[in-house]
């Protein structure tokens, strides 16, 4: 093992560690990545109701706006927009003994947060399953690429700290929400028997799974659903030799559709449903950078492909990237790119 490896390994202590130091007497913040998702949101509500319920002074602060399709979420209504709310969370992340870092591996995905925090003298802990994980920005933490989502790690989290008679209906409402969206609805392999014992836990709450359900997928405007049309007839190009679709979205899109944060969630998902398409590339023009989703079957390894290519990565079969080019441009990187993968697509 490198030398600097072991000494990063040796920094960040096993959450275990942490346990004994709950509950917690000081001010708490528990952030995530930006744009955050169902994952990250609930996660994050479901570790501040558990901490709530141990008397913490507790906060969430998102480094961004969210999809407003997750504002039903128990407790979403006292979440902190950083942009939105600068001074009041920088003083809040500065006053803080602990920060609960949730489903992101490096501090640079909390956008205009990673320097605050990483000024904090607070203790950082980690819980998040993404790979090659930024193990010396935190004191204590999990990284766990087996799991589920960042919600399964939350709920062992309150478990396996002794406080698992805390889950009532608000934290079951927000783990099972992360839980659904980053297993696709329990179909990825992902949903293994621990995650399906985590639910018939959760259940016995009382808490209706079909209202998490309408709440997540059923709460979309009109405009999205045309959005969502318009992209798949004129947005999608496949190609069969190389068992791949790909979608790009413009920002002339974005403005004739009144396109929202989250809006094109999930909208990758629709190129792998295509029969015998293994990798599903989708690229969205945003304002200061073109975002790309990627997401594959099989054995296609998107989060090396993200990170070799597009300064991204994520989790084997679904991973994100980013570029500084235009539309077009990355477009063209992509079709030359991909080339390379031909045998790696069609084997």
């Amino acid at each position: 093992m490198p030398l600097l490896m072991h000494f990063c390994n040796l920094m960040m202590r096993p959450i275990q560690e942490f346990y004994s130091q709950l509950p917690i007497n000081q001010p708490v913040v528990i952030t995530t990545h930006q744009k955050p998702d169902g994952d990250a949101m609930g996660s994050s509500l479901g570790l501040f109701h558990m901490l709530k319920a141990l008397g913490t002074d507790v906060t969430v602060i998102s480094p961004t706006n969210w999809a407003r399709f997750l504002n039903w979420m128990p407790g979403c209504e006292h979440v902190l927009d950083f942009e939105a709310n600068r001074a009041k969370a920088q003083q809040l992340i500065k006053s803080a003994g602990y920060i609960f870092c949730l489903d992101f591996n490096t501090l640079s995905r909390t956008r205009n947060m990673a320097q605050p925090i990483a000024q904090s003298s607070a203790q950082k802990i980690l819980i998040d399953h993404h790979q090659q994980p930024e193990v010396e920005a935190f004191s204590f933490g999990e990284s766990n690429t087996s799991k589920s989502s960042t919600c399964e790690m939350v709920y062992d989290f309150i478990v396996e700290s002794g406080y698992g008679e805390l889950i009532n209906e608000s934290i079951a409402q927000c783990l099972y929400a992360g839980l659904m969206t980053d297993t696709g609805s329990f179909r990825f392999p992902s949903a293994g028997a621990s995650v399906h014992k985590m639910v018939a836990r959760l259940k016995e709450t009382g808490f209706s799974h079909s209202k998490v359900h309408e709440e997540i997928y059923d709460n979309f405007s009109e405009s999205r659903l045309r959005f969502i049309g318009h992209a798949l007839l004129n947005r999608m190009s496949v190609m069969y030799e190389l068992n791949t679709a790909l979608m790009y979205i413009s920002k002339k899109d974005l403005l004739d559709y009144e396109i929202k944060t989250g809006d094109t969630e999930g909208l990758v998902n629709y190129l792998l449903t295509i029969e015998g398409i293994r990798l599903g590339a989708i690229v969205v023009d945003r304002d200061e950078e073109r975002k790309w989703s990627f997401r594959s079957k099989g054995n296609f390894d998107v989060n090396t492909f993200a990170r070799k290519h597009f300064e991204g990565g994520g989790h084997f079969n679904a991973a994100g990237g980013r570029s500084s080019k235009s539309l077009e441009d990355t477009k063209q990187d992509f079709l030359e790119v991909i080339q390379q993968y031909q045998s790696a697509l069609n084997n």
